[in-house]
This record gives structure tokens, C-alpha cells and sequence, in this order.
């Protein structure tokens, strides 16, 4: 079996890392590149970068962040937000990325999707879904940073992102994202079930537990979170253990 992925979550705005509760009430946090050199020597798997506002306010990534982050850590890291064309890939890649994640573009131009994963390969683009339940078992795709609702149904698009040729998914559920009371089992197991890529669950975390129940049972190949990582409520090590006592297959922290 493949071991489970932590992965620590860098939201990026004006040059800084910060967090917000349900995509709103947005404070600093720290430096991106500080930040993304403590959690590479803390045992984190893989790191991922989302330029917040990038998409809303229709402006390039920061590949400057990209370039330094690359040089130095040795973990893979994925960069989204503000990513409409193949060259705005290209250059991420060129500046260091190891994968792309793709959202609002997507929605836009799904081709990009498949354009994408024949020019560069399937194992580096990641199609992120921003989700939001607007009925009992019923979620639907929001882009723009959670701000626009585009009519998607969340599994539905998930499955076509599988089938345009994302190589992997990163399933953030609007409604739990910040709060701390655990991921979204429920959209999560709902998505597993219907494709074969891996999923990244994202929005929730506040506990070891939370991150148990999401990497358990078939549910998630790996949980993203962040404030609880940023402000030291757990640490890496401490969760990897806590995992690895509870039968999860994670990689040690060396």
C-alpha cells in the first residue's frame, strides 16, 4: 500500500502566506519561502502554494516565490491560482514546480486539462475542486477563490477531470474549511468512489483524529491542511507517529 501524504497548505497573497475561515476573513501568517523550509525539515511530504486572488484579479503567479521555494527544499511542491493557458504551466514547471494544480481554468476551458497532461504528463497536473453543498448530499464546483457558484456538480466534474486527464485531485470542502471540526467525509468518500486517481482532502483539519478519518478506509490518499500546521497546534512529527500508531502507512520523519 502507498503511504498516506501530509501536506502542509501555503495560501499566498501580495507576497505573503495567509489564512482565512470559509475563504473569508483573510490574516497574515508568515513568509512563504520561511515557511516552506520549516515544513520541508519537519517531515512534511509534499508542499502546496495556492496564489489566492491571482484568478479574481486576472493577474499572473508569483513565480519569483516558485523560483525560491524550489531552491530551497527537497520535497515536492505543487503551485495554483491564476493558471489559464499551458505557457502560465510551463513556466511554473520551468520555475521549479513539481505539479500544477488547475481550478477555475478549468471550468472555463476544460481542454486545458487534457493539453496539459499531453504536453507535460498526467502525474503533474492536478485539477483542485472548490466545493460547496447546497443541498443535503449535493455539492456544487465554485471558482474565482469560492466566490462565484458555477453550477457544477462536484463529483461530476471530478470524474471528467479524471477523464480529460488530471492525475491527481485535490477536494476542498468550502463549507468546513478553516473551522477545525474535520474534513468533509462525505464529499470526499462520495468522489473516492467514482474515480481511480488519487485525492488530496483538503479543509477542516483541527485534530490528529480529523486526519486519521480522512487517510482511513479508502477515504484520501493525503490531507492538505494548514492553520493547524501554521500556528502550531500539531506538529508534523507528532502527527506522522500518531498515524503510524494507528496502522496508516506514512512515511517516517527522518
Amino acid at each position: 500500500m502507498l503511504a498516506k501524504r501530509i501536506i502542509p497548505c501555503l495560501d499566498v497573497d501580495k507576497g505573503r502566506v495567509v489564512k482565512g475561515t470559509k475563504f473569508q476573513n483573510i490574516q497574515d501568517v508568515a513568509d512563504p519561502v520561511e515557511l516552506a523550509i520549516r515544513y520541508n525539515k519537519e517531515g512534511a511530504d509534499e508542499l502546496v502554494f495556492y496564489d489566492i486572488t491571482a484568478s479574481n484579479e486576472e493577474r499572473n503567479i508569483f513565480l519569483d516565490i516558485v523560483e525560491k521555494v524550489a531552491t530551497n527544499i527537497n520535497i515536492p511542491f505543487m503551485v495554483g491560482g491564476g493558471i489559464r493557458t499551458v505557457a502560465d504551466i510551463y513556466r511554473l514547471l520551468h520555475s521549479g514546480a513539481d505539479k500544477v494544480s488547475i481550478n477555475s481554468a478549468a471550468i472555463t476551458n476544460p481542454t486545458l486539462i487534457e493539453e496539459a497532461a499531453t504536453k507535460f504528463g498526467t502525474q503533474c497536473i492536478v485539477l483542485s475542486v472548490d466545493a460547496k453543498e447546497i443541498e443535503p448530499g449535493k455539492w456544487h464546483v465554485f471558482q474565482n477563490g469560492g466566490r462565484k457558484n458555477t453550477g457544477l456538480d462536484a463529483i461530476d466534474w471530478a470524474v471528467r477531470g479524471e477523464q480529460l486527464g488530471a492525475g491527481e485531485l485535490v477536494i476542498n470542502s468550502i463549507d468546513v474549511d478553516g473551522v477545525k471540526n474535520g474534513y468533509n467525509l462525505s464529499l470526499t468518500k462520495a468522489i473516492a468512489e467514482r474515480v481511480n486517481i488519487p485525492i488530496v482532502a483538503s479543509g477542516g483539519a483541527g485534530s490528529l483524529l480529523h486526519f486519521q478519518q480522512v487517510l482511513d478506509n479508502n477515504i484520501a490518499d493525503a490531507a492538505l491542511a494548514a492553520s493547524v500546521f501554521h500556528y502550531d497546534l500539531i506538529r508534523i512529527p507528532v502527527l506522522k507517529n500518531y498515524l503510524a500508531q494507528q496502522n496508516i502507512p506514512i512515511r517516517s520523519v527522518s
